[in-house]
């Protein structure tokens, strides 16, 4: 396999700073319904617009100075708002604009605030609608008390490069001038081009209101978690274009891959997005796996040898998943050829290992390989998300009839556990907690050396001396996130402790690498998704203290006020590398962390087993979650002191379990009220 697949030509230093994109202090909000994508950029960078607006087209991936709204020269200086009055111009200055998401709207809306002399100037920006290619950009302007403004016209440009349009007010004190400014994506020749005009307000747009009013909701009393599921649910939608595309890495990669994908499309179900969710799956189903049953990566399908198989186990476990959450069968049913191909494809005899029985590749969870010093051998999160996807084939298969799939793909998934974690010779586990990766041999493959010659950039830790170790991993706790093993038990609890050797390796201020910072091919820092996996995992074994930490982290590093979180963070050898882009991937375990950990919502079948739980420190959550055509509506708080743990189901008082209560769905639309008073926090 190719170690220059990784690689990427352009250099975004070169032209423009608005092109590159970790400038420092800047956030990126990004707002789309499927037909159009944006991103609000505030920037604090010297040299950067302080609030440029990228407009792109969902359906065709491209680095940032690719967007329409881009100029290869002024970067996106015409999308700024300007006000000239009195003589004077106006504009926003990098670091000085306030920016948030207004989440008291309910659906996804950004706000800038900046001053322009003696007056106050405020955006709203946001899609009218659902079905329009379009973005609307409300800008108010206020006569700031004292200052000496109003009574005097003013006048607010903006504009695309090459063109700019204007619109005149006259705000006085006690009665701003507003203006609203239409976006409007097109494709013209096979290109993107965006028309720019002037358009009356028309208020609040129902048409978002509407859309987003069927969704999930959380109200978790604390700004950081309100903000954190609102904008990774607005921005999953953002991420995902009409046709159910999604690149991997906006402005980076520019690739799809099913894991990603299947992972996305799940979080849209959870969040009841469920329309998007199933244009999602069926797009995997149809166009992502190929006759032989082998998942696409990086826009590609692999020889068998290169296959990253963890992608069918993955796609079959969010499939069987959205089926708990939306009672689709009609999906799965009318594609259940491919569905077949998706199971059977893993236990091909090429992946079989005759001492073992677990699945052997030569690529490991983060697509290292040969040319990183990756030997032939056994992956733990390859086995463990095959494990997962044919227990969820089998149980598919079940619900179709089909006793006899359903019978070979649940023994094959328990034959794969039972390997994976009591093979004499070959499980994962090793020393009390699960290892990455064992070879052929079935000793543990401790560390890597890439071969002579290799072409990677020599700046990277791969290539300091001393060994470079694989392990901690952080996919190691992905089976401690997904209850595969006992949360609670010894081998949890020693694999989570492992782990504290990934925070802060070679940075300060937190968050997790993804591994070992000594076999880290590219440059070390701490990985967002990553850290939510570790998060994920403390949730379940009853740290949440751990939990919060990672949250916190999140909410204090360059993306925690737009919740829109870039790959890692860390200087990066570009080229040869791609530029750092958001990963849209990091939304959807955001929304695990919350509808599936603290909500604690667990679908299955007609019902529903709920288990919540708080972070330290939070007294109180709500929610309102559709499942299945039905809304559940929880309530979630602490006991109070003397008072006595329990559920409460639709006025039906129910024993406090630490596991939780199962609820009945209605089997038609409509309410169901669960509250919970939990056991008071353990105070240290």
């Amino acid at each position: 396999m190719e170690v220059k697949e990784h690689f990427y030509a352009e250099d975004p230093a070169r032209g423009p700073v608005d092109g590159r994109t970790s400038l420092a202090g800047t956030e990126y909000f990004f707002l789309g319904n499927g037909l159009v994508q944006a991103a609000v950029q505030v920037a604090a960078a010297a040299g950067a617009t302080a609030a440029g607006l990228l407009i792109m087209d969902p359906e065709r991936f491209g680095p940032k100075r690719a967007a329409p709204t881009f100029d290869p020269g002024s970067g996106l200086a015409a999308t700024a708002v300007s006000l000239a009055a009195a003589g004077r111009t106006f504009t926003a200055r990098p670091g000085a604009v306030r920016a948030r998401w207004a989440l008291e709207c309910f659906f996804p809306k950004v706000e800038l605030r900046w001053r322009a002399g003696p007056y106050a100037v405020a955006e709203e920006l946001f899609c009218p609608d659902a079905r329009t290619a379009r973005l609307l950009r409300r800008v108010t302007v206020s006569a700031r008390a004292g200052s000496g403004g109003g009574g005097s016209r003013v006048r607010l440009r903006t504009g695309l490069p090459g063109r700019s349009v204007e619109a005149g007010l006259a705000p006085s004190p006690g009665r701003p001038g507003t203006a609203v400014f239409e976006y409007r994506l097109a494709r013209r020749g096979g290109r993107a081009a965006v028309a720019l005009r002037v358009v009356p307000d028309a208020g609040e747009p129902a048409g978002a209101a509407a859309a987003w009013a069927g969704t999930a909701a959380v109200h978790g009393h604390d700004p950081l978690l309100d903000r954190f599921f609102a904008a990774s649910k607005y921005q999953l939608r953002a991420a995902v274009a009409a046709s159910g595309r999604q690149d991997g890495g906006i402005w980076q990669y520019n690739l799809e891959w099913v894991r990603d994908q299947s992972f996305i499309a799940l979080a849209l179900a959870m969040t009841g997005q469920t329309a998007a969710a199933r244009t999602m799956f069926a797009r995997l189903l149809d166009e992502l796996v190929d006759g032989r049953g082998a998942t696409m990566d990086s826009s590609r399908f692999r020889p068998w040898r290169e296959s990253e198989f963890d992608q069918n186990g993955i796609l079959l476990f969010a499939l069987s998943a959205y089926l708990d959450w939306t009672g689709d069968l009609d999906l799965v049913a009318g594609r259940w050829r491919t569905v077949e191909r998706t199971a059977a494809f893993p236990l091909r005899p090429d992946f079989r290992h005759p001492a073992s029985g677990l699945l052997v590749n030569r690529r490991e969870y983060w697509e290292r390989h040969g040319g990183h010093g990756i030997r032939p051998g056994m992956e733990l999160a390859h086995q463990l998300h095959v494990a997962m996807g044919l227990k969820a084939a089998g149980r598919m298969a079940g619900l179709l009839g089909r006793r006899a799939q359903a019978a070979r793909w649940t023994a094959a998934a328990e034959s794969l556990r039972e390997a994976l974690l009591r093979s004499p010779r070959f499980s994962l586990v090793s020393g009390g907690r699960f290892v990455k990766r064992r070879g052929l041999d079935g000793r543990v493959q401790a560390a890597i050396r890439p071969p002579a010659g290799s072409p990677l950039p020599r700046e990277a830790p791969l290539f300091e001396p001393g060994r470079h170790l694989l392990d901690p991993d952080t996919s190691a706790v992905l089976p401690v996130a997904w209850e595969f093993v006992d949360p609670a038990g010894a081998l949890a609890r020693r694999t989570l402790a492992s782990m504290e050797a990934l925070w802060d390796q070679r940075w300060t201020g937190g968050g997790y690498g993804r591994y070992n910072v000594t076999s880290e091919a590219d440059s070390p820092g701490p990985w967002p998704f990553a850290s939510l996996f570790v998060a994920r995992a403390a949730i379940e074994a009853g740290d949440m203290a751990g939990a919060a930490r990672v949250l916190d982290w999140l909410g204090r590093v360059p993306g925690g006020r737009a919740a829109a979180w870039p790959e890692f963070y860390g200087p990066r050898p570009v080229p040869p590398y791609p530029p750092v882009g958001i990963i849209p991937w990091t939304w959807a375990e955001m929304i695990f962390v919350f509808v599936h950990h603290l909500l604690g919502v667990r679908p299955a079948g007609a019902a529903v087993r709920v288990r919540p739980r708080l972070l330290p420190g939070q007294a109180r959550m709500e929610a309102v979650v559709p499942v299945r055509g039905a809304r559940l509506e929880l309530a979630v708080r602490r006991a109070r002191p003397g008072e006595t743990p329990r559920f409460v189901v639709d006025g039906r008082r129910l024993p406090y379990h630490l596991f939780g209560v199962a609820v009945e769905l209605p089997g038609r639309p409509g309410p169901v009220a669960v509250r919970a008073v939990i056991p008071r926090e353990r105070t240290p």
